[in-house]
This record gives C-alpha cells, sequence and structure tokens, in this order.
C-alpha cells in the first residue's frame, strides 16, 4: 500500500497538531485541573498552570513521534472532553 499524500503535506499536518493541539491540550488540561483540584481557587490555578509546559512539551513530541499524522491529532481531540469539565460553569453562564 503506498502513500498518496505528498510528504510536506504530511509534515504541515504534524506540525499544526504539534502547535495547535499541543496548545489545546495544555490549555485545557490546565483548566481541568484548575477546576478539579481540591483547594482555594487561587492556589488550584497556580498548582495546575505549573504541569502546563511538561503537557504542552509531551504533546508537542507526541505529534512528530508518533506513527502516521492521523495520531498525532490525538492530544487536541483529548482536549474536547477535558476542556467540557474546566470550563463547565463558563459554558452554563451564556
Amino acid at each position: 500500500m503506498s502513500n498518496t499524500r505528498p510528504v510536506w503535506l504530511l509534515i504541515v499536518s504534524r506540525a499544526a497538531a504539534a502547535l495547535l493541539g499541543g496548545y489545546a491540550f495544555s490549555y485545557a488540561a490546565t483548566a481541568f485541573l484548575a477546576r478539579v483540584l481540591p483547594m482555594p481557587a487561587v492556589d488550584a490555578v497556580i498548582v495546575a498552570s505549573l504541569p502546563s509546559f511538561a503537557f504542552y512539551t509531551c504533546a508537542f513530541l507526541w505529534a512528530f513521534a508518533s506513527r502516521d499524522a492521523l495520531r498525532a491529532w490525538w492530544p487536541a481531540a483529548l482536549a474536547v472532553p477535558l476542556a467540557a469539565v474546566g470550563f463547565w460553569p463558563q459554558l452554563w453562564s451564556l
């Protein structure tokens, strides 16, 4: 089975998954942690912000280490349920 897509398109897809998907994942994971940590809100935001750099780095590395370009988007797909929990009160107030 040959891959008919141009190589540059696969690289652009992985780069977009790394940059945009990694940002979405780290933002959603930070909001999720800030919502579920059992401490005052100010402290929860600070504690949740610390691992956000590691989340972004892991998502970036995942995008280029995955076997194909479609799997590179998994952190961005995981950001959807994390963001739903992290931003639940804001969604109801709209």
